[in-house]
């Protein structure tokens, strides 16, 4: 199984994943409304706070799969591990969602603003919600076990009918049965109840067998071996879904439902640059960590230069593009102009925050394939210090926009002064390398869409020419930034010589 097919499996089920529910969202606002796709966005925000409680265990388990693999760990260990990470989550997600349904009377009269939608409605969606958390909690630990044993194939497979059927069968059903706000709830439980069903099968047709008859209890030993980089990755995670979330919630809380509809719009727009490079490191992270437990550092960097540019080739010139043209992204995607006269800003600042980010993801690559997170920790709580305050500060003075230009500033400092520091760490002269060849494929990128946006017409006559415009404005930022990437260069003069025969 090759690493490039690992990309392209994950690549072609994310970004599908990503056309189905953006695609959907003016679909669910013309059934439902603006206000209960706020509440939507609410979904959202709950299930991104539950990660606080993941404790690090499902990285975990995905690297502990692969060091199995790399022939680091025994069959029973793996398998005693497996079982008690599964008394964890099971647990926690017992509790979890008996916390959402305690909470959900607060929830529906004291935090939310809602205008058109009854506090008994609201209350029964956040109550539904609670136990489709639980059930995505625990899937999202099998799903970090598959991703261990480097079936992305199936695993893509798998999203891509999840997907379909949470995101497009809803309509058929809004159709049928109803179009409240319950009933699309209530159908994404049943889904999320098939899903974690078929991935424990999966997840157990993977796992080493054991002899027929033997029984593993849960005991709370295999944890042990593992629980100082768990904690690592805890702590680092619940400082980065803080860091993440609570912009969101703070907006959650002061704007109206309906507005934090718009803005669930936006960041979800701007998430299409996460969406793009995060095949990428669901890709590389069980190969780099082999390649670490290997002792193979040569393979190691190879792997890690390469992914780098590959990032920086899909991931910047998409940021930029919507930076520069987000009113009217929005207004393709949605029809809606006062959607794209409100979330245009807000997508326009996120789309430059989350480019960077993909970009500041890498040291955390190095890290955790290395097993170890010391320098992670310290920048995260350093992250966390300085980006917390001046979210909330700005948020309040500012609202969304507010948010945006702390999510920029935040990621570009941590990019120029973080990052180095942690690359020193593991590799000497690393650095200077990896900023050249990020700012060789940024250039001519930034370039195109500078030229794009000066002299480009917009004559359009309709959304669907707007948007094909949009798609050729990325294409040729794309274009333009191979121009600078030295290991397209390579490939494209290998492919020449091999095609005319030149030596």
């Amino acid at each position: 199984m090759t690493i490039r097919r690992n990309i392209i499996s994950n690549y072609v089920s994310q970004i599908y994943t990503a056309i189905i529910g953006i695609v959907m969202v003016p679909v669910y606002v013309r059934y439902m409304g603006p206000e209960a796709y706020g509440l939507i966005g609410f979904f959202a925000l709950l299930q991104g706070w539950f990660q606080l409680l993941d404790l690090g265990l499902t990285p975990t388990m995905m690297r502990e799969i692969a060091r199995f693999r790399g022939g680091a760990i025994t069959s029973q260990n793996l398998r005693q591990l497996v079982r008690a990470l599964e008394g964890i989550f099971v647990g926690v997600a017992v509790l979890g969602a008996l916390a959402v349904l305690l909470g959900s009377g607060f929830i529906a009269s004291r935090w939310l603003k809602a205008q058109q939608l009854s506090l008994v409605e609201i209350r029964h969606c956040i109550m539904i919600m609670g136990v489709i958390i639980a059930a995505r909690w625990i899937s999202g630990l099998y799903r970090g076990a598959i991703n261990g044993f480097e079936k992305l194939v199936w695993l893509g497979g798998f999203n891509i009918m999840i997907a379909t059927l949470r995101s497009v069968f809803v309509v058929f059903v809004f159709m049928t049965v109803g179009k409240s706000v319950t009933i699309f709830f209530v159908f994404q439980l049943l889904i999320s109840i098939l899903e974690m069903t078929l991935l424990v099968a999966k997840t157990y047709e993977q796992l080493p067998r054991i002899a027929a008859g033997e029984r593993l209890p849960w005991k709370w030993d295999p944890i042990k071996g593992v629980i100082k980089f768990s904690l690592g990755i805890a702590v680092t995670g619940s400082l980065w879904v803080m860091v993440t979330q609570t912009g969101t919630l703070v907006l959650s809380k002061l704007l109206p439902l309906k507005e934090f509809g718009y803005f669930t719009m936006a960041s979800l727009a701007a998430n299409g640059v996460m969406i793009i490079s995060g095949p990428i490191s669901g890709a590389i992270l069980p190969r780099l960590t082999k390649l670490a437990a290997e002792g193979d550092d040569a393979g190691f960097l190879d792997l890690y230069k390469g992914a780098t540019q590959l990032v920086s080739l899909i991931a910047l010139p998409t940021s930029l593009m919507l930076a520069a043209y987000a009113g009217r992204a929005l207004w393709v995607w949605t029809g809606n102009p006062e959607i794209a006269q409100q979330a245009g800003p807000v997508l326009a600042l996120y789309a430059i925050g989350n480019g960077l980010l993909s970009l500041g993801a890498f040291p955390y690559f190095l890290q955790y394939a290395k097993g170890n997170l010391k320098l992670h920790i310290i920048g995260s709580v350093l992250y966390f210090l300085i980006y917390i305050p001046t979210l909330i500060f700005a948020t309040i003075k500012l609202g969304a926009i507010g948010a945006g230009l702390s999510w920029v500033l935040v990621n570009l400092l941590y990019l120029l002064f973080w990052l180095p520091k942690v690359h020193s760490r593991f590799f000497d002269n690393l650095n200077a390398e990896w900023f050249k060849s990020v700012a060789a494929i940024l250039t001519p990128a930034l370039l195109a869409v500078v030229i794009s946006h000066r002299y480009l017409p917009w004559q359009a006559p309709t959304r669907m020419f707007q948007g094909i415009i949009l798609c050729g404005i990325g294409l040729f930022s794309i274009g333009a930034a191979l121009l600078g990437s030295s290991r397209a260069r390579k490939v494209f003069l290998g492919r020449l010589r091999m095609t005319h025969g030149i030596r």
